[in-house]
């Protein structure tokens, strides 16, 4: 498959590109970016061209990566489907429910595959873990934590403006919820939202299953209270999602496989565009309740 990149920041470059050139299935086409310099650079550092005109390397390739900001990232996937390229898009798919369903519009409409990167979805170890939760069944609630120091450390993503205008809600919260709804089912009402300390929101889910879950989300955590727990509380007992080993450059090479299969034959991905979709509307629903609380 030929895949194309799009964007050159630091996550292109910790992983997009070096998952795309090092994998044996993947003709790595080239990288645009809104930043010539910064395409030429990665491009010569990883044997590929790079395109100053982002049509052409749609029509150069069979599908696009995606590493930009959500907002930027959403049109130009569009975009990129309406060429004919398969996707595979980065959290979160869009900050808009607009923005999002003319992303899932165009691809149908093209008929081409998406993948969603979500990371821990492409963790063999959580990835298992989910399976045999949402296997189970019968959870009460659940509780996710996802605390970050993206703000109080010199992380290459805290200059992130996005990151900086939407925080931990649309930056983590992709995550939490990519992992509690396959569990305990799609979310019925977003019952709550409040804010916390910096830019941490406390968000009630009630999902459709009965179940209800908490989410703690956060780039400001202070170093040493840094990490992420998901429990789950049900008739089985009590588990808690594990740990793993496997970075973003593994998982994103999970990733581009999924794309691949879903590809190959035309199975919708757990993690397709759609599913993408509708994070954005539950963190759209939170989103309106935290500014509500503060208007």
């Amino acid at each position: 498959m030929r895949i194309g990149l799009l964007g050159t920041g630091p996550w292109a470059q910790m992983v997009h590109a070096p998952a795309l050139s090092g994998h044996d299935e993947v003709e790595f086409t080239g990288v645009w970016g809104r930043r010539a310099d910064a395409a030429a650079k990665l491009a010569g550092q990883h044997g590929t061209r790079a395109y100053d005109d982002v049509d052409a390397l749609f029509a150069d390739s069979d599908a696009v990566a995606v590493a930009l900001p959500p907002d930027v990232q959403a049109p130009l996937a569009a975009r990129a489907a309406r060429a004919g390229c398969h996707l595979l898009l980065d959290k979160p798919l869009a900050t808009t429910v607009a923005d999002g369903a003319a992303v899932v519009a165009a691809a149908r409409e093209s008929g081409v595959a998406s993948v969603v990167f979500f990371t821990a979805r492409f963790q063999p170890e959580v990835d298992a873990w989910i399976t045999e939760q949402s296997g189970r069944g019968g959870w009460f609630t659940a509780r996710a934590q996802w605390l970050g120091s993206v703000f109080t450390t010199d992380s290459p993503f805290g200059a992130s403006p996005w990151r900086r205008e939407k925080g931990a809600l649309w930056d983590v919260g992709p995550h939490a919820l990519s992992v509690l709804l396959p569990v305990l089912g799609d979310v019925r009402k977003v019952t709550a939202a409040a804010h916390g300390p910096g830019d941490t929101a406390h968000v009630v889910l009630d999902h459709l299953s009965g179940a209800s879950s908490t989410l703690t989300l956060s780039l400001t955590a202070p170093v040493a209270a840094a990490g992420t727990t998901v429990e789950l509380r049900g008739e089985a007992g009590v588990t808690e999602l594990p740990s793993s080993a496997n970075g973003g450059l593994p998982a994103f090479g999970r990733a581009i496989d999924a794309l691949h299969e879903a590809a190959r034959t035309g199975r919708p991905h757990p993690c397709d565009a759609a599913f993408g979709l509708r994070a954005t509307e539950i963190l759209t629903t939170a989103e309106s309740l935290l500014g509500e609380r503060t208007g």
